[in-house]
């Protein structure tokens, strides 16, 4: 595969999103996350707070396994036929964001894409964080709430995405040995940091 994929991988709360997309500006970019996995979801015949709540539970990859198994065997996966579960939903993400990668150079926010693509020679990985006080007064501000209530938002998102990437990729996804660059972006601006990015990607990918 030739195409460049940039996948960035973010803390709640430290503005990834907003990063991603001005940095798909500057690259020249179509940047997917959520919205383009909600086909996943219809797929399913769940919602997106459905499979959230499946993909944040802790799994036994074992039991997962066999269970697809049992049920279908392996010849006969797809996802319209398989039960949603932490591991047929990563599945059918994984399947989906290839498909993706195949057809266009593109970034990728979230969905443990740093894994998906660890093996793809033109894949570029990018850790985003920032201190927890920093990240609290961002989602207050843009969820409208107070900092006790903002607090536990981003606890509990950090849990989930902790929870859903140990069990997809067994690894930390704050380790940054799985990462190309990893940059805390408290003080900076997103129009800052998408700039160093773009430099960044430019130099070690060519693109």
């Amino acid at each position: 595969m030739s195409n460049t994929i940039i996948t960035i991988n973010r803390e709640c709360g430290s503005g990834g999103g907003s990063i991603a997309r001005l940095l798909g500006e500057k690259l020249g970019l179509k940047v997917y996350g959520r919205t383009f996995i909600e086909k996943v979801a219809d797929e399913f015949g769940i919602t997106m707070e459905n499979m959230d709540q499946i993909m944040a539970q802790k799994t036994n990859w074992w039991n997962d396994i066999c269970r697809m198994y049992q049920q279908f065997g392996a010849a006969s996966y797809t996802s319209g036929n398989v039960e949603p579960t932490p591991l047929s939903l990563y599945y059918a993400e994984s399947r989906l964001l290839r498909e993706l990668a195949e057809k266009e150079s593109c970034i990728i926010v979230g969905r443990a894409g740093f894994h998906i693509f660890r093996d793809t020679p033109n894949a570029h990985h990018i850790l985003i964080v920032a201190d927890r006080d920093a990240r609290i007064r961002r989602i207050a501000e843009k969820e409208h709430l107070d900092t006790d209530e903002a607090a536990k938002v981003v606890d509990r998102i950090d849990r989930e995405r902790d929870t859903f990437v140990k069990n997809v990729a067994d690894t930390s996804r704050l380790d940054a040995h799985n990462y190309d660059l990893c940059i805390n972006v408290t003080g900076l601006t997103p129009e800052n940091v998408s700039t160093v990015l773009a430099q960044n990607i430019r130099h070690k990918t060519g693109f």
